[in-house]
């Protein structure tokens, strides 16, 4: 499915779905975005897009991941868009918010995975939904140190990454990133 106003979710970019899950994560963040004008923005009452960003190490054998402090677990780097309908410019920002690195460098400006998820009520807001949107980076330089919004930042070998994580959003990286590289990069 594509929506009625490509306008909606022109700040997302390109993506090929590959499985039905991919399918159906697409076509729901494209019916948010055809339906919600304020998908961009940090509003919890309508939900929104974030960007986030998968940042492989120099060798391509590791991502770097985020011990969430909020939430207690360990993600890919990201945040909300603010505002901003530019899902990889966000992505690529909080990667170097969250991550401490000198130099990123996108692999591509193609999605590389969309993940819906639900985010849980808390003291200060509702329980609403994030449309999150992947985009693959590679570090350049730079050591990783830890932002007030992590407990620990770690490179995990993509071989480990269910060491450190139940997360599905996380764990499907390495199932889509030969095949991603070889299409994109």
């Amino acid at each position: 499915m594509e929506g009625n106003n490509p306008e909606s979710y022109a700040g997302i970019g390109a993506f090929v779905p590959r499985t039905a899950r991919d399918r159906d994560m697409w076509d729901r963040l494209v019916a948010f975005c055809d339906k919600e004008p304020k998908a961009f923005e940090r509003d919890p009452a309508t939900s929104h897009v974030t960007g986030s960003a998968f940042v492989l190490s120099a060798d391509r054998a590791s991502v770097l991941l985020t011990h969430h402090r909020k939430l207690d677990r360990w993600f890919q780097l990201g945040g909300h868009c603010d505002g901003l309908a530019d899902a990889h410019f966000t992505a690529w920002k909080e990667a170097y918010e969250e991550s401490g690195l000198r130099r990123i460098r996108p692999l591509s400006d193609r999605v590389i995975d969309v993940d819906i998820h639900a985010i849980p009520q808390n003291p200060r807001e509702v329980g609403h939904w994030h449309y999150d949107v992947r985009y693959l980076f590679q570090a350049e330089a730079g050591e990783p140190q830890s932002s007030a919004e992590s407990k620990a930042l770690a490179w995990v070998p993509l071989n480990r990454l269910s060491d450190v994580t139940d997360s599905e959003g996380v764990l499907i990286l390495p199932e889509k990133l030969e095949q991603f590289l070889s299409d994109h990069c």
